[in-house]
C-alpha cells in the first residue's frame, strides 16, 4: 500500500502493526485524527470479507493513538475495547476510523470512534486505556534514516 498523501506511519514501530499493516494517521485542520489501512486480501477471512479481528485491530490502533496524541513521552496499553459490527469490509476497501476522546482522567482515557468504508459504517467502537511513561522502543527514525 502507498501512504495515502497527507498521512503518515506512526513513529514508533510496533511489530504487531507492522505485520498486519500498514495502517497511517493523519491530523485533519480541525485538529481531529484520522486513521487509514487499505483492505488487502491478508485481511480477509473465509468468506472473503475484512476479518473481524482485522477491524478490531484497527480499532484499538485508532484508540491509543488518539488517547496519547499530543501527549509527548506517553504511551499506553488497551484496558477494554468495546465493539459492535454493523457492516461488512471487502478488499480493496479504503477503510478509516475516526476516533474522540470522551475524557481523560489521570491515567486513563475513555475514547469512542468508528470504523468506516466510503458511506458504510463497519464498527463502532469505544474503549478505556491506561496511559503510562515511554518506555525505550524501536522508533522509525532510528530503525531507517
Amino acid at each position: 500500500m502507498q501512504i495515502p498523501k497527507g498521512y503518515r506511519l506512526f513513529e514508533w514501530i510496533d511489530p504487531f502493526e507492522e505485520l498486519v499493516g500498514p495502517m497511517c494517521f493523519k491530523e485533519d485542520l480541525d485538529g481531529c485524527l484520522r486513521f487509514a489501512f487499505e483492505a488487502q486480501p491478508k485481511h480477509a477471512n473465509t468468506a472473503g470479507q475484512i476479518h473481524g479481528g482485522m477491524l478490531m485491530t484497527f480499532a484499538d490502533f485508532a484508540l491509543c493513538l488518539a488517547a496519547i496524541h499530543g501527549l509527548e513521552g506517553e504511551r499506553c496499553v488497551t484496558v477494554s475495547l468495546s465493539s459492535e459490527f454493523t457492516a461488512p469490509g471487502q478488499v480493496g476497501d479504503f477503510i478509516e476510523s475516526t476516533a474522540e476522546v470522551v475524557r481523560r482522567a489521570r491515567s486513563l482515557t475513555f475514547v469512542r470512534g468508528t470504523v468506516t468504508a466510503s458511506d458504510r459504517t463497519l464498527l463502532n467502537y469505544s474503549g478505556i486505556v491506561k496511559r503510562l511513561p515511554r518506555a525505550a522502543g524501536a522508533h522509525r527514525a532510528e530503525a531507517w534514516p
